[in-house]
């Protein structure tokens, strides 16, 4: 049927969506495994110290490599023509942007650490952060040319790669200090950083020698004459977004830097202060995103699909997107707070041998429906055109939380700042939900996605406790020493038993309803006869 076949750009466009997906995963599951070891090596403190010097970097990347990334990429998608000119442009404005940022971090390092970042210790971290700018700008220009002419492989792998060089150099980094007996400190993440950066920029130099992605006959001398028009163009499209993103990175960057300020007046110490932040941002939140590589990939999907059916005008197309985005979230969101809320002091105790990143990953499970459903329904209002709505929508959320850092942290400690970040997550499903109710005529039943999976979970949680205390009692000698915790493995384990209980309550429920709903036209026709 036509309706069914794919064109040779859609088909392209949907292998290079599941490629990302699935290289994407995969860097998050290393990235994870990463952090871990950051964490045993550097300690929360480190980590604490690493999270603050970030944003300095986030807030360079929005401003001269992000923006232009994907401003390049939509005007090589319409233009392929003049990719070459293109390019050229969009590498002299992001090279140019990234240089003069570099340079302003190096020359004004003691002023951002002192009146900024408000912790002089800071200062020698922004040089090496300097450092990492440009090849962030110049890997950003080439992945943008490569998504232009829907050759996304190249970025995919170049993610991998940097993950992989950057893991190898930092764990080799590690062996030479520790056969030295030099101290390991803050500064082994952020070269670790720098290296990952160069990594990713000499990955994709290379491949555009080994496999440029627009073929050599095709560029010509003409391309140079057609530079300024088209860095006008990509202008006009990166300023709307490097002013989003600017905002939002401020408002992040603002966070991360007065949390440990804030501790510090509700009464901790410095050290205490960035141990406390570390083990919430480098412990127990990546816990929390982890699972979200899956919302991400269904958001990645959901965002196309939904501007075709809107550009096809197919309403119905899209009330049930923004149906299954509800259900689906909210079936995964709801699953991943009873794990976390089960198993996360054993999580953080046997991952991070930190109690603490236990109790805060527990507190912190509330946050995955919301968190979740915001993500896919976010994905959704952009596929429809709103995406100055879900920029409006995220800057008050964020709003929201440094209200709680600044008002709530200097009284009640790190319990206001997770206060904050329900509240936030909370406050801005709720807005896309009613943006989306305003938009499109789609119907949901709590009962169906909320007291339903709820309901499973409790059952799914009961079913695993009893057959985990029956294998306990049976095999209690060969599995753990009397009144041994539990290790990684074993909650690993307890936590994949309750997924797959839970998942097979949702098949067994989905099935036997699909299975009424088809004997119903039939009952109606023997009826009729």
């Amino acid at each position: 049927m036509p309706s069914i076949s794919l064109s040779p750009q859609k088909r392209a466009f949907l292998t290079g969506t599941l490629l990302l997906t699935g290289t994407g995963f995969l860097c998050r599951i290393l990235g994870f495994f990463y952090r871990i070891f950051l964490s045993r090596t550097i300690g929360a403190e480190g980590l604490g110290f690493y999270n603050m010097v970030h944003p300095v970097f986030s807030i360079c990347f929005a401003l001269c490599a992000g923006s232009v990334q994907t401003a390049l990429s939509q005007y090589v998608a319409g233009h392929q023509k003049k990719s070459a000119p293109a390019f050229h442009a969009g590498l002299f404005l992001s090279l140019g942007l990234s240089f003069l940022l570099a340079l302003l971090i190096c020359r004004s390092a003691p002023f951002i650490a002192a009146h900024i970042l408000m912790e002089p210790d800071c200062e020698p971290y922004l040089f090496i952060i300097a450092l990492s700018v440009p090849f962030a700008a110049l890997h950003a220009c080439i992945n943008g040319l490569y998504y232009g002419m829907q050759k996304s492989h190249i970025p995919a792998f170049s993610q991998v790669a940097e993950q992989v060089i950057r893991m190898t150099a930092v764990f080799g980094i590690v062996q030479i200090y520790q056969e030295t007996g030099q101290l390991l400190t803050v500064s082994l993440a952020v070269y670790g950083h720098l290296i990952g950066e160069i990594a990713s920029a000499v990955f994709l130099f290379f491949c555009m020698i080994l496999f440029p992605p627009v073929r050599r006959e095709k560029q010509s001398g003409a391309s140079f004459r057609e530079t300024i028009p088209a860095g006008l163009c990509l202008m006009g499209l990166a300023l709307p977004l490097m002013g989003n993103r600017l905002v939002l990175n401020l408002l992040g960057s603002a966070e991360a830097i007065w949390i440990p300020n804030r501790l510090t007046a509700f009464g901790l110490t410095s050290t205490a202060a960035f141990s406390v932040y570390g083990v919430l941002t480098g412990m127990a939140l990546p816990f929390i995103m982890f699972p979200s590589a899956i919302t991400n990939s269904l958001a990645v999907l959901l965002l196309p699909a939904v501007a075709q059916s809107q550009a096809e005008g197919k309403q119905e197309r899209i009330a049930s997107a923004v149906s299954m985005a509800l259900r689906y979230s909210l079936y995964m969101g709801i699953l991943c707070t009873g794990v976390f809320c089960l198993y996360g002091r054993e999580l953080g105790t046997s991952v991070f041998e930190n109690p603490s990143a236990g109790s805060y990953i527990r507190i912190l499970g509330w946050l995955c429906p919301f968190m979740y459903l915001s993500t896919t329904l976010g994905s959704i209002l952009n596929g429809l055109g709103k995406t100055s709505s879900t920029f409006l929508q995220h800057v008050c959320a964020l709003s929201l939380r440094l209200f709680f850092v600044l008002a709530g942290i200097p009284k009640l400690g790190m319990k206001a700042y997770l206060a904050g970040l329900l509240a936030s997550e909370i406050f801005l499903a709720a807005w896309h939900l009613v943006t989306l109710k305003g938009m499109v005529d789609f119907t949901w039943n709590a009962a169906e996605i909320i007291a339903k999976p709820v309901l499973f979970l409790l059952l799914s949680s009961f079913i695993n406790q009893k057959l985990w205390d029956a294998m306990m009692f049976l095999f209690h000698p060969l599995l753990l020493e009397p009144g041994a915790p539990l290790s990684f493995l074993g909650t690993a384990l307890r936590i994949f038993t309750l997924c797959l209980f839970y998942g097979l309550l949702l098949a067994v429920w989905h099935t036997a309803v699909s299975g009424k709903s088809l004997q119903r036209p039939s009952a109606k026709k023997n009826r009729s006869l």
